[in-house]
């Protein structure tokens, strides 16, 4: 019965993109930005309304708990009371209004903001702390009031779709895909955003539906992340079923794998409104994080070479950290890779001065973190439709941040204003 089920709800599926896709061929959507024609520019709010722990470390060690180590688990190994209070202070003072004020300032036009889907359902007995909805309304009016665009992004969906702490639940192995009743329920809270923001696409011109799904899992992953991109864009194209398309755009992740696998994927006239999200990292793996400074720039400077792509591509996540020297970046209690801490890994160099506070930052460093942050700006603005900085703020690792760049001029004032125009010649 339930295998029946499955497919019967798949063609229906199947039937309703087919649908979708003839009502909206040749029927250009109206964004709340020129996609395409203007440059992205942008950062994320990382660490607010979804913890990390390498963002704020002191919310995990301050629990005295080392078995904490994600919200799930924040949410289930401590007293109720005591998680509550600590979210919504961590809620109220991390973003503010002023940090929104200082992104607009700094030149920038977007701002992506990540929220798990706790925030909106909980039916599954997860002992997350809900709060976080009225601040999502903030950030929209804060957007609003500063001539910001913001990205509305799920960033973790029920099972984990990546098993990664920033989905909400670090595990060895997603499960979001593997119950029908996950996706379905992602599903619903995708169109509870929508019709949220659908009459608002001025200020929230982009729903991202899903973070980083687990592609390099195989099939069993890429299947339903595909079935659910197309559920995805009526979801968001077309909320709560309505024949009035709206003009939100549908950012969907490359789900790991080469922007090739997605050639030809929802595209123009059949679709409208589609993008992919691209996030580039150069220090999850032993070879990344081996390269020296010049490799790394150099590696950047490709990427305007392979960006091309027959929808909008924003490089949604980068840094111009070149090392997981950060603590927890790899996990709460997790080493690095950098300095041969990471289990398997092979030592590299120090992580003296590479990560914390700018002022153990050698000037040559800061140097280098501006060379890499311009050879990256240079790349995904030549090869793509623009990019978002993750993040705009950190406790404890700099290197990672758009403020702390900004302060300790590694970061221009304005964007677009280099000091090595040539880098990537």
């Amino acid at each position: 019965m339930i295998s029946s089920l499955r497919i019967l709800t798949s063609v229906t599926v199947l039937l309703c993109a087919t649908f979708l896709r003839l009502v909206v061929a040749d029927n250009p959507i109206n964004p709340g930005f020129p996609y395409g024609s203007e440059k992205v520019r942008g950062v994320n709010l990382g660490g607010w309304l979804v913890l990390e722990p390498w963002i704020t470390p002191s919310i995990f060690d301050n629990t005295g708990n080392p078995n904490i180590v994600d919200e799930y688990t924040f949410g289930q190994m401590q007293d109720h009371g005591t998680a509550l209070a600590v979210l919504q202070n961590h809620w109220n003072t991390w973003i503010t209004e002023s940090d929104f004020e200082a992104i607009a300032a700094a030149g920038l036009n977007h701002v992506r903001l990540p929220i798990g889907f706790w925030a909106f359902d909980v039916s599954g007995g997860e002992p997350y702390i809900q709060g976080q909805l009225p601040y999502l309304q903030n950030a929209i009016t804060w957007a609003g009031n500063h001539g910001l665009k913001l990205i509305i992004d799920l960033h973790g969906a029920p099972g984990s779709q990546n098993g990664f702490d920033n989905s909400g639940e670090r595990l060895s192995f997603p499960t979001w895909q593997e119950n029908e009743s996950n996706v379905q329920r992602t599903d619903a809270i995708i169109m509870t955003i929508a019709n949220m923001v659908k009459d608002n696409t001025n200020v929230v011109p982009i729903i991202a539906p899903l973070n980083e799904p687990a592609g390099y899992d195989g099939s069993q992953m890429l299947d339903v992340v595909t079935q659910y991109w197309y559920d995805s864009y009526g979801n968001i194209r077309f909320p709560f079923g309505t024949s009035q398309e709206s003009n939100t755009v549908v950012l969907l992740h490359d789900a790991f794998q080469p922007l090739s696998f997605w050639s030809g994927f929802q595209t123009p006239p059949q679709w409208q409104g589609v993008a992919m999200d691209t996030h580039i990292y150069q220090m999850f793996s032993q070879e990344l994080v081996s390269q020296t400074d010049a490799q790394h720039i150099q590696t950047a400077c490709n990427y305007q070479n392979s960006l091309a792509f027959d929808l909008w591509l924003i490089v949604g996540e980068w840094t111009p950290a070149q090392t997981d020297c950060a603590k927890y970046l790899n996990g709460r209690g997790i080493g690095a890779r950098y300095d041969g801490s990471f289990s398997g890994s092979t030592f590299v160099g120090s992580c003296t001065g590479l990560t914390g506070s700018a002022s153990t930052f050698s000037s040559a460093f800061k140097t280098f973190l501006r060379q890499y942050w311009e050879a990256q700006v240079i790349a995904y603005e030549r090869g793509g439709s623009g990019w978002i900085q993750w993040t705009w703020k950190a406790e404890n690792a700099d290197e990672w941040t758009y403020q702390a760049g900004l302060a300790n001029g590694w970061i221009p004032q304005d964007p677009t204003d280099f000091m090595f125009p040539d880098i990537c010649g």
